[in-house]
């Protein structure tokens, strides 16, 4: 089974963060919430308090990745990238040429590590500057490689169902979208 876990800070925008966990659940992928935040508790940017599945606790734990994530939002992209074992983790996971997702603001921290040089990329706009060394596109998503980033609140769900598609057919992501209503906001049904 797949794994995937998502770093959540104090300051995370919530649909960019739980959205994706929610998805990637219903397609069964194994997805842990990791806090940074030495508590299991974090607090989204507009006030709303979730307990993650686990504290984070060395970058090593998390080699068995298929794919890390991290959430937008401020100052939770900022929390991020200030998190000296969340970029370990992200610099040995782009090493592995493990699978990489940021969303809004987030990929700032990619761009700070350098994993975005001569990569297309996207992120909420503003954020662009941050995205050191990378071309960046304005899409709703972007994969390049290992990473993929998306723009923010709205583009999560086509990005969530984007990194689904990495662990599901074509045909069992096509499903779930059906049975949560995604293919008819999208007119495909």
């Amino acid at each position: 089974m797949a794994k995937v876990y998502e770093f959540l800070a104090n300051g995370f925008e919530e649909i960019e963060a739980l959205a994706p966990v929610d998805i990637l659940r219903r397609g069964g992928v194994e997805v842990k919430t990791v806090s940074i935040t030495g508590s299991e508790w974090v607090e989204s940017s507009h006030g709303v308090t979730v307990k993650a599945d686990q504290v984070f606790t060395h970058p090593q734990d998390y080699a068995d990745a298929d794919l890390l994530l991290l959430p937008g939002g401020m100052p939770g992209a900022t929390n991020l990238n200030d998190h000296e074992g969340v970029r370990q983790a992200l610099a040995e996971q782009n090493a592995r040429g493990g699978r990489i997702g940021a969303i809004c603001a987030a990929p700032m921290v990619l761009g700070s590590l350098g994993l975005l040089q001569d990569r297309r990329a996207t992120c909420s706009p503003g954020f662009q500057k941050y995205l050191t060394g990378a071309t960046y596109t304005a899409n709703l998503f972007e994969e390049d490689g290992n990473i993929t980033t998306g723009e923010g609140p709205a583009a999560t769900l086509p990005y969530a169902y984007h990194l689904l598609g990495y662990f599901l057919s074509k045909d069992a992501v096509a499903d779930l979208q059906r049975k949560m209503q995604y293919a008819h906001l999208m007119g495909w049904q």
